[in-house]
């Protein structure tokens, strides 16, 4: 069709218009939704939660060194790997950063407390359980508590020894401007009531953070049921899910169960949130369905499942109306059926004179059938002119009979 066609077609025109209104409208939501904040797990295990459950992603500072010069030696603080001692009789190993366990909210005035184990043993065998040398990092978020620091990135405060040179206890400043979501701890959303593949601790796991084709469920899979828990003296705090469909047309999605009526989840008794979906239009790419779980005070849980539809899906009300019409048309044809037997039967009776079996609609035609395909009637007997038979010869049967009789009156006699 061309433009100058369709310029003087006004239908036409107010139907593309309408196509690129919601095209816009479709692309700014979805990217609103996509920069609508959610507490996504780091990408590793250099994170904090400060106390108040804000999330402080140190991911890009790992390795980071920060020095301090000491009279014996300088002291270097590997962010998030590792602390050791270095001087002209060489490297001494003060341990290793090996969990997220270890990155923990520490008491006021600290923010932070980080913990290195398995250093070097020499010297230090009679350490807790073997483990070698160890240090322990408090972080102050700002500067030191007794001086500023002279670098963008933070600096050591000051580091103390033990007297056995087997622990080193080290202040060490940064800036934690860059806090992220509030994280709402302890809440879980898994496949089953005790698994957490889709959300843990309140953070969203990698997979679900958005859509993968990898990750996507298949289309004979109408239904998936989600469980939540939750701590429960916070339950009360969740919300009902929402969700929202990307493309909006295409996929159907209804949400039930427990969680979608708004019951408090807790680790005992999780609620589950059952997502009914079903393909209308196939497409090649997978349906992106955005879940949202509001919290109170905390920022949403978000994660977002994919549906792929390879073909167009039934609705649950195509077989039970397919059953409908099949119990309809038995209904009417036992009615027909019915009326048919009752004014045959009352013809044969009036008009043709008969009773009995033979009144009924269609005997006739069953007992010409019944006589046609047996030969002889049942329970007959062969007649007197059927010379195949095995029982002809009445007479020398019976004089048989006589004859054995005789014989025996004879031999009884002897």
């Amino acid at each position: 069709m061309t433009w100058s066609r369709s310029c003087c077609d006004l239908p036409f025109l107010l139907l593309r218009l309408s196509y690129f209104l919601s095209g816009i409208f479709l692309t700014t939501s979805y990217s609103g939704r996509a920069a609508a904040a959610s507490a996504v797990l780091p990408t590793s295990n250099c994170y904090a939660l400060d106390n108040t459950s804000r999330l402080l992603d140190f991911t890009d500072w790992i390795g980071h060194p920060f020095e301090y010069d000491g009279t014996d030696g300088d002291l270097v603080v590997r962010f998030c790997k590792d602390v050791e001692k270095r001087s002209q009789a060489g490297y001494i190993d003060f341990g290793h950063y090996t969990s997220s366990r270890y990155f923990i909210p520490g008491p006021e005035p600290l923010d932070f407390t980080q913990k290195f184990h398995s250093g070097d043993l020499m010297n230090c065998e009679n350490t807790f359980d073997k483990m070698g040398r160890t240090a322990q990092v408090n972080i102050v978020c700002g500067n030191c508590l007794t001086s500023s620091c002279k670098g963008d990135l933070g600096c050591i405060c000051s580091v103390s020894y033990d007297k056995t040179m087997c622990s080193v206890i080290i202040e060490l400043a940064i800036p934690c401007t860059n806090r992220g979501p509030r994280i709402f701890k302890g809440f879980t959303v898994g496949f089953n009531p005790r698994s957490w593949e889709i959300v843990y601790n309140g953070m969203t796991q990698h997979g679900f953070e958005k859509a993968y084709n990898e990750f996507s469920f298949g289309t004979d899979q109408t239904q998936l049921s989600l469980y939540i828990t939750a701590i429960s003296s916070l339950s009360g705090l969740v919300g009902k899910p929402v969700f929202q469909v990307y493309p909006q047309s295409g996929l159907e999605v209804k949400l039930s169960g427990s969680a979608a009526n708004g019951a408090a989840p807790s680790t005992l008794s999780p609620s589950i949130l059952s997502v009914n979906w079903r393909c209308e239009i196939a497409q090649e790419n997978p349906y992106e369905v955005h879940m949202q779980i509001p919290i109170e005070g905390y920022d949403p849980i978000e994660f977002t499942l994919t549906k792929s539809c390879e073909y167009k899906q039934g609705s649950e009300g195509d077989s039970m109306r397919g059953w409908a019409t099949f119990g309809i048309l038995s209904c009417v044809m036992v009615a027909l059926s019915f009326v048919f037997c009752c004014g045959g039967f009352i013809y044969k009776t009036r008009v043709q004179n008969q009773y009995g079996v033979y009144a009924l609609p269609g005997m006739t035609i069953l007992s010409a059938c019944l006589e046609a395909v047996s030969s002889r009637p049942v329970g007959g007997y062969n007649s007197g002119s059927d010379s195949s038979g095995t029982f002809t010869n009445h007479a020398s049967w019976d004089s048989s009979q006589v004859n054995q009789r005789n014989n025996e009156r004879r031999y009884g006699s002897i």
